[in-house]
């Protein structure tokens, strides 16, 4: 099992910065990746962006590239989303995730999400 548990959203106006913070704990060796996803008012939910644990690969969604960064610790005990440059288009309930591997198998498990809204 793996617990997460995000930070950080709020009220922002365009143009404005916000850090988002995930702590995640439990079987945190079982973790293969971590990822921030968000729920935009009346839309599917999209993945934001991605970290590998062990490579330290990222991955974006195109409409961040270049405003947002993913970073995460070495022990795989947290994940941060550094947002510049917010639209009113990024407003949504952003959510953590893991992936986790345990005796082959693959969970995905997430936290209980924290609102973001940026005003224009």
């Amino acid at each position: 099992q793996v617990y997460l548990a995000e930070s950080g959203g709020g009220l922002v106006q365009a143009g404005g910065s916000l850090r988002l913070s995930c702590a995640a704990s439990g079987n945190i060796d079982s973790i293969n990746a971590l990822a921030w996803y968000r729920d935009p008012p009346g839309k599917m939910r999209e993945q934001v962006a991605n970290i590998l644990t062990d490579g330290a690969t990222t991955n974006y969604l195109e409409s961040v590239k270049g405003r947002f960064t993913i970073s995460a610790d070495n022990a795989k005990t947290s994940v941060s989303l550094q947002m510049n440059s917010l639209r009113p288009e990024d407003t949504g309930v952003y959510y953590c995730a893991a992936g986790s591997v345990v005796a082959g198998l693959y969970k995905d498990y997430w936290g209980q999400g924290t609102q973001v809204t940026v005003s224009s």
